[in-house]
């Protein structure tokens, strides 16, 4: 379980976040029905600034689960100039995007920035990403989405002052910026600063209007932290229902907390909920195995 914990902790990209400590009300995402995106090929989709996942050869993304009301999507694909259109309460079924070819430079680099950073393995990928999107500033100084980016990969590369540099231009350019409070919550509990932390993820979730996913898988991680793993549970439940059940490493954090709390049975039916969705996973070995050993115990 340790080694399992370990490995979730680099695959969240929330580190931190403030405990609450009067009940926290979840902001509910129950899916009411599924559309499928059309458009080109390697479309990554954003809905309500979550990402949701990717088109594939064909160019669909399909049955994606939706709660009722509108939405924003917003979708990049690399050659193409990214758009953002809001997704109406009525929409159903197939809807499709017609992306267009830009030759904006800015642009450009700035997608090759985010494909290296999302790819890269060490640190020379990682510095790769970073000039990449240096140079893409340089040609947009007003970039937020950018300065964000860099700042992630700089945390990455344990260069945190400068990190918070890049939060502080990002919020320049955008006052109100949900993804920039998130990461430099990050930046300030990876170093070490408790307090700036909370503020900082406090406020992603206050900018967010609650749906903030990544900021409730860190209010998680502080309660079990502290031993507290019911309520480490109902944070990681909140955050999957917002994600509308497509993040199956949440799942393996909410078998943890269940099965630290010693509520074996619904541990189980977590981890299951891992399998199912990333049956060969880089848990799921290990994620079997537990779900072995905790039916073969004797119930309570």
């Amino acid at each position: 379980m340790k080694l399992l914990a370990r490995i979730a902790t680099v695959l969240i990209l929330c580190c931190g976040v403030a405990v609450a400590q009067r009940p926290r009300q979840a902001t509910t995402t129950s899916a009411a029905r599924t559309i499928t995106i059309v458009s080109e090929p390697a479309t990554t989709i954003w809905i309500d600034e979550i990402k949701r996942g990717v088109t594939d050869d064909s160019g669909s993304l399909r049955s994606l689960k939706l709660s009722n009301g509108a939405h924003t999507l917003r979708a990049r694909a690399v050659g193409f100039k990214e758009i953002s259109i809001p997704i109406p309460a009525a929409q159903r079924e197939s809807l499709l995007l017609r992306l267009f070819r830009t030759n904006d430079q800015a642009e450009l680099l700035f997608q090759r920035a985010e494909t290296a950073r999302e790819t890269a393995r060490d640190d020379a990928g990682r510095q790769s990403s970073a000039d990449l999107y240096r140079q893409a500033i340089k040609l947009r100084p007003a970039f937020p989405a950018a300065h964000v980016g860099l700042a992630r990969v700089l945390l990455d590369m344990n260069d945190s002052n400068n990190a918070l540099a890049e939060i502080d231009a990002a919020r320049g350019a955008r006052a109100i910026y949900p993804e920039a409070s998130a990461v430099e919550g990050r930046i300030y509990r990876e170093t070490g600063q408790t307090d700036e932390a909370i503020g900082a993820f406090n406020r992603a979730i206050r900018e967010a209007h609650g749906f903030q996913p990544e900021a409730h898988v860190g209010i998680g991680r502080v309660y079990e932290d502290k031993g507290q793993y019911e309520l480490a549970a109902r944070e990681f439940k909140i955050a999957i229902d917002q994600l509308a059940d497509t993040e199956p490493i949440i799942y393996q954090l909410l078998g943890a907390a269940y099965e630290k709390s010693g509520n074996n049975a619904s541990a189980v039916a977590a981890y299951e909920n891992y399998l199912r969705l990333s049956p060969n996973g880089s848990l799921a070995p290990a994620v079997r195995s537990i779900v072995e050993q905790l039916k073969s115990q004797p119930p309570d």
